[in-house]
């Protein structure tokens, strides 16, 4: 043999080899028995226990300004300056317009220079009255001549009265030209500018304040939910909440809570014929301004006490083909089953359950991917985890104590 063909007899014996290795290989796989079955899943339950639940009934509503005042125009003129920044926040007596004062200024002076003339003619009358008294009495006058003098003297005391109102009135007016807030609050958007005459025959409206450091929340409730609110408190279904103990929250446009609770300060005695509503009011705090009037907001009203619900996590709920809710129950055989349920509301990130379970039921809350229903279980107490605001403050607190 050459050499080259040395090498390919060679080459071809190790592939053979290596095909026959490769076959024993597989061979010895498929013969080889099967590894022991682990243990039954894990999943995390809950044990359902009924406890006191706040009713809390999410409605809709407006935030309104606790105080809005128009800021017009209460004499004629010219507008000279608008001092204010729109938008901005102003108090009570700030100068918000100056209307031209000329005008006014020279009616003061002449209300002046007229009650200035009714005072000395009211100094001679009654000096003439005076005398006319004692010459009455020596009867050196006749009585016609002391009437006259006693009237005229009466007619000038009260032609003093109307010219200090005359004064008065001009000062109000001049007053006026300087158009002032009548609250605390922010301003609108400026409706005139300088150069403008205003108040010619109108009140003319110049801008608009609004109190905002307390706002109102307005929202309407059916007539057919308060009636059968009030007879689940007369079956005992509900524990009435004492009024002052109310508690109303804001839920933003946004899906978040509003931080600062509020409190409900009545209730409407009518309701509204064409909607069947009845309109319920709350005030909240409004210390960074977050609250504008006219927003759309959700308001959470507590009207009552669930003595013996029962609720689980949200993501114990699930959904069969149907679309009926449903739970997953963990029997004394240790095997999950579904059971149909009827599900309530959703009281901190729990749902109220009203049908379909009872106290000492073990639901599946994670670990549904594990088993099919009817499968065996190895069921274990679910641990809640911290929601991302409370990570964030146990976070924040973390380091603020490593900071000390």
């Amino acid at each position: 043999m050459t050499l080259p063909t040395v090498r390919a007899f060679a080459n071809w014996r190790s592939v053979v080899l290596l095909g026959v290795l490769g076959l024993a290989a597989c061979t010895e796989a498929q013969t080889s028995p099967p590894t022991a079955q682990s243990g039954p899943p894990q999943v995390s339950v809950v044990t359902l226990h009924p406890a006191p639940r706040p009713y809390v009934r999410e409605l809709p509503g407006r935030i309104a300004p606790i105080r809005i005042a128009e800021v017009r125009a209460r004499v004629a003129g010219i507008v000279v300056e608008r001092p204010f920044l729109q938008g901005a926040d102003v108090q009570a007596g700030d100068v918000l317009y100056r209307i031209d004062p000329r005008p006014y200024e020279v009616e003061l002076d002449a209300a002046k220079a007229a009650l200035a003339k009714a005072e000395a003619v009211l100094e001679q009358s009654e000096k003439q009255a005076k005398r006319m008294d004692e010459l009455a009495s020596s009867r050196a006058a006749s009585q016609v001549q002391h009437e006259t003098a006693i009237a005229t003297w009466r007619q000038a005391q009260a032609d003093v009265a109307a010219r200090k109102a005359d004064v008065a009135r001009a000062e109000l007016n001049l007053g006026y030209t300087n158009v002032r807030s009548s609250i605390p609050g922010r301003v609108g958007r400026a409706l005139v500018t300088e150069g403008a005459l205003v108040g010619q025959g109108e009140a003319t409206h110049l801008t608009t304040v609004q109190q905002l450091d307390r706002v109102y929340a307005d929202f309407t409730q059916s007539v057919e939910e308060l009636q059968q609110l009030r007879r689940d408190f007369e079956t005992g279904a509900l524990e009435q909440v004492a009024p002052d103990a109310a508690k109303v929250r804001l839920v933003l446009g946004d899906g978040t809570l509003y931080p600062h609770p509020g409190r409900l300060l009545f209730s409407d005695a009518s309701v509204d014929p064409s909607t069947g509503q009845v309109t319920l009011r709350g005030e909240f705090p409004n210390p960074k301004g977050e609250l504008l009037p006219g927003m759309y907001v959700r308001v959470q009203i507590e009207q009552g006490i669930d003595g013996d619900s029962l609720a689980v996590p949200l993501q114990a709920v699930q959904r069969g083909d149907d679309g009926d809710s449903r739970l997953f129950l963990v029997r004394d055989d240790n095997r999950a089953h579904p059971k149909p349920v009827r599900l309530g509301r959703v009281v901190d990130d729990q749902w109220l359950l009203l049908d379909g379970a009872k106290p000492g039921d073990r639901v599946v809350v994670e670990g549904f991917q594990k088993f099919v229903p009817g499968d065996l279980v190895d069921p274990v107490p679910w641990q809640r985890r911290p929601t991302r605001a409370a990570a964030v403050d146990q976070a924040g607190d973390a380091t603020a104590s490593i900071t000390r």
